[in-house]
């Protein structure tokens, strides 16, 4: 069965049709100089071709854009430079968000540039700007499919000018910024402007409206006339240094600290990236906003971390989103506290046009933490040191796709010595399928864990496959998970019991010729788990119906039919109340949701739900308003509302968070933000407040202060808490942050 899989997904890749010719574009070495200013009137200009012609790909694909945008590009021996005239012939104000680097490509009138250094539509980069000279730079990866990776950050320069009808835009990126072979001589490249003032998103070499515009898929041709060398010594130190003081209520400590550490990138070739970090920090990753969880499963968090970023897709995208064998988040933290990781090492990059690399060590201290007993009391766990190994290696195979392999060990240490014993590791075997007009995808894997005293059902396999036209989108997943498979760097949401799971999904798209509706049609999404001898676990059968308007706003509506089986006696409530017994449950619920058009400055967007849940009743009500005045304001307040009515003797419960949010750009280089949040979840209220001052690029100063209170009001099942409100008056923790980075690079 596997091996027919695998026949299948080669004979797709093998005759995937391609698209049609590609435009060019000719780059040529400049003879003098480029100042960046925005006016392009250096005369290299001049001599530079002209890419012009853009192709609408929303709200229609199949004619040239309304917007007209002019771009040359050219270079040096430093540089990339890339000129572009944005017209702008409509009277009335940009879209523009806020003045903070960074911003949201789809809600903001931008231009933008593709660059696909090994022509191989998988990987490359993206660089933007909006018309006030806000910077957004980012990594495309996985084809450019899910667009930019923006938590990606780089030093590179831009200049914007804003005139009657039109704005111009100059740019220039170094050669040391991105990773390329020097003996290639034809790169991807796509240019694209959002104009929302006309509602309108173009591209220089267009791409159907069913992808993304960051689609690597349909790049043009960027012809040099002498391939570019490699960019010279390129060094990168970044070092920071962090001061504060904290109050920790719920244990009776407070402390001041001063730590410091470092991240250094070496090019080691103009494609393969050394990456070294010392003593990092979490204060590196922005907080992570609470959420309410009424499932049974973790939440899962994304990786923000600076050092784990570039070619973060060679280890972290084996396997599916639910079965990842390497989570980098694993890495420094557990249960949520932050464990000092002493250094790591990370090699990664492209070997040539067709392998890419990835090797990575990490070692962490011995550790104490503070955790509750199950008697209340406070307890201290001592962890040992652990060492973090992942070696991951690609191959590309036939036009788009690629076969990739893993390897990820954990290994614990006891007294600076190897605890043979105490190990866990993956090893993985990948297949990703792409053609060459992004008609079908997918994807096959194995994965099996080792461990001390391993047992039978160790291994997880799984297979996808997507066809994806303007008028329909179907895709096929199923993933078995082995109830001894164990990734401890990675994520599973479902442990400890083999499952089965199928997820058939079917969507029709109709598009009207004309009228406030861009497009709409039906959707069939199941998601189905078994267990090992294939009886029903967990069923949900969803069809929805989806519309999407000329404007922007889009409209939902779901109905929902779930069936779960419950292995042990439950708390679905999630709030310490009484549980239900276990068993089997079905329930239904409907939805509906709406978004309205983002590019007016009030904007919001509501979800309403209401059902069956398990032997009750729940409503759900959520959403956000938000309120800009451009470009230097933002205020939003965003809630989720849950009530869950149980019959007698179960407990009712009432799930609320609520967060207002105050965002201010003072400049491009200074900005503050303040959130409050409640969370009746967890039973916490929280305040954070953040300025950001980047005195010059990639470097920042941040002043962060955070407060969080204990908001128990029901003695009746959590005395604990109780107690400590009591005595701490409800105060949890406090703590107020300066943290110094600095980048230096050769």
């Amino acid at each position: 069965m596997k091996i027919l899989l695998l026949s299948f997904f080669i004979m797709l890749t093998y005759f995937g049709l391609a698209q049609k010719t590609k435009p060019s574009i000719n780059i040529k070495k400049v003879t003098g100089s480029i100042d960046i200013d925005g006016l392009l009137s250096d005369p290299d200009w001049e001599k530079a071709e002209i890419a012009s012609n853009f192709y609408q790909q929303f709200p229609y694909d199949t004619s040239y854009s309304k917007t007209k945008t002019e771009v040359r590009i050219t270079y040096d021996d430093n540089f990339i430079y890339v000129g572009a005239v944005c017209y702008d012939k409509l009277e009335g104000d940009f879209v523009i968000q806020s003045l903070k680097r960074d911003f949201s490509y789809p809600i903001s009138d931008a231009f933008a540039v593709f660059l696909d250094p090994f022509g191989d539509q998988t990987n490359g980069f993206c660089f933007a700007v909006n018309p006030m000279g806000v910077q957004r730079e980012g990594l495309l990866q996985g084809g450019g499919n899910r667009g930019v990776t923006a938590a990606w950050d780089n030093k590179w320069f831009s200049k914007v000018t804003r005139q009657v009808d039109k704005w111009v835009v100059e740019m220039a990126i170094p050669f040391k910024t991105i990773r390329y072979n020097e003996e290639i001589t034809n790169w991807g490249i796509n240019f694209s402007r959002n104009d929302l003032k006309r509602n309108e998103n173009s591209s220089w070499s267009p791409v159907p409206r069913n992808f993304n515009i960051a689609s690597m898929a349909f790049t043009g041709n960027l012809i040099w006339d002498h391939p570019p060398k490699k960019a010279g010594l390129n060094i990168s130190v970044i070092p920071f240094g962090i001061t504060g003081f904290s109050a920790d209520y719920e244990n009776d400590t407070s402390f001041s600290r001063f730590n410091g550490g470092l991240d250094a990138k070496i090019a080691l070739s103009s494609s393969l990236n050394l990456d070294i970090t010392v003593n990092p920090d979490f204060s590196q990753v922005e907080v992570d906003a609470q959420q309410t969880n009424l499932t049974r499963f973790s939440l899962f968090y994304p990786e923000k971390r600076q050092f784990f970023i570039e070619n973060s897709d060679l280890f972290g995208q084996f396997g599916f989103s639910k079965i990842r064998p390497f989570f980098s988040r694993q890495i420094g933290l557990n249960q949520g506290r932050a464990v000092p990781i002493i250094a790591g090492l990370r090699l990664s990059g492209k070997v040539n046009e067709n392998w890419r690399i990835g090797l990575m060590n990490m070692q962490t201290a011995k550790t104490q933490l503070l955790e509750l007993s199950d008697s209340n009391a406070i307890d201290t766990l001592t962890l040992s040191p652990e060492n973090f190994m992942v070696a991951a290696v690609q191959r590309k195979v036939f036009k788009r796709s690629f076969v990739g392999a893993i390897l990820v060990n954990k290994q614990t240490f006891q007294n600076e010595q190897v605890t043979l014993n105490n190990y866990n590791r993956i090893v993985g075997l990948d297949y990703n399928l792409a053609t060459a007009n992004n008609k079908w995808m997918g994807k096959v894997f194995y994965h099996h864990s080792f461990y001390q005293n391993q047992q039978k059902r160790s291994g997880t396999h799984a297979s996808w496959l997507m066809y994806n036209t303007q008028n329909w989108s179907m895709h096929w997943n199923h993933e078995y998970v082995g109830e001894n498979y164990n990734a401890e760097v990675g994520f599973v949401q479902r442990s400890n019991r083999t499952y089965w799971r199928l997820e058939p999904n079917i969507e029709r798209k109709f598009y009207p010729k004309d009228g406030p509706i861009n497009n709409h049609g039906p959707n069939l999404y199941i998601n189905y788990y078994t267990d090992s001898v294939f009886g029903t676990t967990d069923l949900l059968v969803l069809p929805h119906y989806k519309i999407r308007f000329q404007n922007t706003s889009k409209l939902e509506i779901h109905f929902r039919e779930l069936f779960t089986r419950l292995y042990d006696d439950t708390d679905v409530t999630f709030s310490n109340s009484k549980t239900i017994s276990k068993g089997k449950y079905r329930y239904r619920d409907g939805m509906l949701k709406y978004d309205s058009d983002k590019r007016k400055p009030f904007g919001y967007n509501v979800r309403f739900g209401y059902g069956s849940y398990y032997i009750g009743n729940k409503l759900s009500i959520s959403g956000g308003v938000r309120f800009r005045k451009q470009p230097w304001g933002v205020l939003s307040f965003n809630f989720n509302f849950n009530d869950i009515r149980m019959p007698q003797p179960y407990q009712n419960a009432t799930i609320l968070l609520i967060g207002p949010k105050l965002e201010l750009s003072f400049t491009k280089t200074l900005f503050w933000s303040t959130f409050l949040q409640y969370n009746s979840q967890v039973e916490n209220f929280n305040v954070n407040s953040r300025i950001q001052w980047r005195f010059r690029p990639m470097s920042d100063l941040y002043i962060v202060y955070t407060d969080n209170y204990f908001t128990i009001s029901n003695t009746e099942y959590n005395p604990y808490y109780t107690s400590l409100k009591t005595q701490f008056d409800g105060k949890r923790n406090r703590a107020i942050v300066i943290k110094f980075v600095y980048w230096f690079s050769s």
